[in-house]
């Protein structure tokens, strides 16, 4: 399946009223909505982020968005949509990404002491990509160091598409606030994530998991402490007398500089 670009016109957007803000929060920016595709066929909505690494750019997903082999979820391809005018954000591009290439996938992934890594690193190609793009990225700065600065309690943010809802006119993601709730640094039950206390939904998968910190980036001062993966329940739980427990998972962001590390492919952004 070649690359290709679809674009998308929503209209000119509304001239601001009173009160009305004229300018956008940077990091609502840095996430795509992600549609997964077997050929023609749409399969599942998901959430992508943009991380940059030595003058190139990946998507970062769940590894699970792109390939889930306990429930025979196989997609070929995704789509992503890019704005293209931070000016007019109804004008967006539609980026077709394939996932294989001569029959292998063109993903990253990794493997820990625990097991799979549910993250995935799409290197961005910038022949496919729109000459004008109004995006931001997150980069190794952002990420935050495990060992202090963020605690059992403290308040995060999860950057989404829950079940691909959207502001449709500017195709700008949602932001959900969450609490921190296992000790952040330590692999939950051995695995590489900790766990958020949030409200989520199927389509967040992949999404950053962030908190506010001016001293980071002027122009996106936010950390990445982690990636979105999925809710955690538990077998025992009575699905009629019992609730959720309301508990997700978030893959520890660090895991990015194993994925783009020593890529000498595809031109720079």
């Amino acid at each position: 399946m070649p690359l290709h670009q679809i674009q998308l016109t929503r209209g000119p957007a509304a001239s601001p009223g009173a009160g009305e803000r004229t300018t956008i929060e940077p990091l609502l920016l840095t996430t795509a909505r992600v549609l997964t595709f077997d050929g023609p066929r749409p399969l599942t909505n998901a959430t992508g982020f943009f991380f940059r690494r030595n003058a190139r750019v990946f998507l970062i997903t769940s590894r699970h968005v792109v390939i889930d082999e306990s429930s025979g979820h196989r997609p070929d391809r995704v789509e992503v949509t890019v704005h293209t005018d931070e000016d007019n954000l109804a004008q967006a591009t539609v980026v077709s990404l394939p996932l294989y290439r001569d029959g292998r996938a063109v993903w990253r992934q990794a493997r820990d002491r625990g097991g799979e890594v549910d993250v995935a690193a799409i290197l961005l190609d910038a022949a496919v990509l729109p000459v004008s793009r109004a995006w931001r990225s997150f980069g190794p700065e952002h990420l935050h160091a495990t060992q202090a600065g963020a605690e059992v309690g403290d308040l995060v943010q999860i950057v989404g598409y829950p079940l691909g809802f959207q502001d449709t006119l500017h195709q700008l993601p949602v932001v959900r606030l969450a609490a921190i709730a296992s000790s952040y640094g330590l692999r939950f039950q051995g695995q590489g994530y900790f766990l958020t206390d949030a409200r989520t939904h199927r389509g967040t998968s992949g999404a950053p998991v962030v908190m506010r910190d001016a001293t980071v980036d002027a122009a996106l001062p936010w950390r990445l402490l982690g990636v979105h993966s999925s809710r955690m329940d538990m077998n025992t739980r009575d699905q009629l007398a019992d609730e959720s427990l309301g508990l997700n998972c978030a893959w520890y962001a660090d895991i990015l500089l194993t994925l783009t590390q020593d890529v000498a492919t595809a031109p720079s952004l």
